[in-house]
């Protein structure tokens, strides 16, 4: 009976052991511009955190703001959710601007890394396009909506609404003063030490936090989403539209090459499934446009440089103006701009510059490429006879004295199948 006994002990102990080892934490870090993609990845998580019965889903954030409706699905989804959310602006250095405001109120807990920001969250419309009542109209939604999550989760109500209307940004050490945050956090595991022991408010009831020592469970993302969160980067987004333009002017122009055309129609469909993303100003995208219309007009028409320069410098302008919002991670960096800009230009002028060449390079074919060529006297020229040029045999005249069977001779005029002609000597100078 000993060994029964021990072994049920044994069961007993560890099965004690595995009951008090608090559950693990999943982990997903949010880095960028927030958009589909985005909310795609957040639904996700929280659905497989529910699934793998986390005891919290913590979301790493780092994003300069984003597509409103975005923002409110993922708002939604973080409200409604039954496994606890806490968001943490990290890493060192990251921040939480416009949309990233509202992600981080609507977390259960919210904790900031050192050296992070918060705040700068008024609303831009897309494009420019709406005016000073509709404007009005979205500030005070947002207004509102930010509102009434900072009252849901006990936070400063009158900040977050600052941060709509007057688009007011605050440090880490400030928003835990403010009441915007709850702590301020070094790292991941930081986190759930601190955040240990905290009640929070879920759709199923109160929950009390039991993360500190728990087992981090990132959670990964599919190639899919990876690739898709990849090109909604404005960077990447102007890349691919670029390159798109440029493959499928090159297959308009050789048609049958098949290659720069196939490459163009994905670049421009990618580009523009990032665009709907992005908060994109139209005026931008047509001085693009008419910089190319104005580079394809100096191959055809001769400004002595005047369409290629005016058509570079719309370009650049359009490149500048692309992305209409106040974020720098909404705008193109100069990194890719220049070489983009850079790339097309010569490659027109390439185009122009092999154009000009061949006008200016002697016809080799037909009568007027006869003009020049040397020849061989075949029959005495007296004045009339014949002669070899380019191993063809012609009618020839000379306006000089005869010239004798053998002699070099440099055609000088074509009249239909009659060459004129004059002497040259041995080496082929004339005379």
């Amino acid at each position: 009976m000993a060994p029964l006994v021990l072994a049920t002990a044994v069961i007993l102990l560890c099965a004690r052991l595995v009951a008090a080892a608090p559950q693990p934490v999943a982990t997903l870090e949010i880095e960028g511009v927030i958009s589909p993609v985005t909310l795609r990845l957040v639904g996700l998580a929280i659905d497989r955190a529910q699934a793998e019965r986390a005891q919290a889903l913590v979301i790493q954030l780092d994003t300069p703001g984003g597509l409103e409706r975005s923002m409110r699905a993922i708002v939604q989804r973080m409200l409604n959710a039954e496994v606890p959310v806490i968001v943490f602006v990290g890493p060192t250095g990251a921040r939480a601007a416009s949309a990233g405001v509202f992600i981080t109120m609507a977390g259960h807990v919210a904790a900031m890394a050192p050296a992070t920001n918060i705040g700068a969250a008024s609303p831009v419309a897309l494009g420019g396009g709406a005016d000073k009542t509709m404007m009005k109209k979205i500030e005070n939604d947002a207004a509102a909506f930010i509102r009434t999550i900072a009252l849901e989760r006990g936070r400063n109500a009158d900040w977050a609404e600052k941060a709509v209307r007057q688009a007011v940004s605050v440090t880490e050490r400030e928003a835990v003063k403010l009441r915007v945050v709850d702590f301020v956090a070094d790292s991941v595991p930081d986190l759930l030490e601190k955040a240990d022991g905290r009640i929070v408010k879920t759709p199923k009831g109160s929950v009390t936090l039991a993360t500190k020592g728990a087992r981090i469970k990132p959670i990964e993302i599919g190639f899919r989403d990876r690739f898709l969160n990849v090109i909604t980067d404005p960077n990447v987004a102007y890349v691919l539209m670029m390159l798109g333009m440029l493959g499928l002017f090159f297959e308009l122009s050789n048609p049958g090459v098949i290659l720069p055309g196939v490459i163009g129609g994905i670049s421009l469909i990618l580009a523009f499934f990032a665009f709907q993303s992005l908060p994109i100003n139209y005026a931008g995208l047509l001085l693009i446009l008419f910089g190319i219309v104005l580079l394809v007009a100096e191959i055809k028409i001769v400004s002595h440089g005047v369409l290629a320069i005016g058509g570079i410098i719309s370009m650049a302008l359009g490149s500048l103006m692309l992305f209409d919002a106040p974020e720098l991670g909404f705008r193109v960096s100069w990194w890719a701009i220049v070489p983009m800009v850079g790339l097309t230009s010569g490659m027109f002028l390439f185009v122009v510059a092999a154009g000009v060449r061949a006008l200016m390079r002697r016809q080799m074919l037909g009568p007027s490429g006869l003009v020049g060529q040397l020849g061989t006297v075949r029959e005495r020229l007296a004045p009339e006879g014949q002669v070899l040029v380019q191993g063809e045999i012609w009618r020839a005249v000379t306006e000089g004295a005869p010239v004798e069977p053998g002699a070099r001779v440099r055609v000088l005029a074509v009249d239909g199948l009659t060459l004129t002609v004059g002497k040259a000597d041995a080496e082929g100078r004339d005379p």
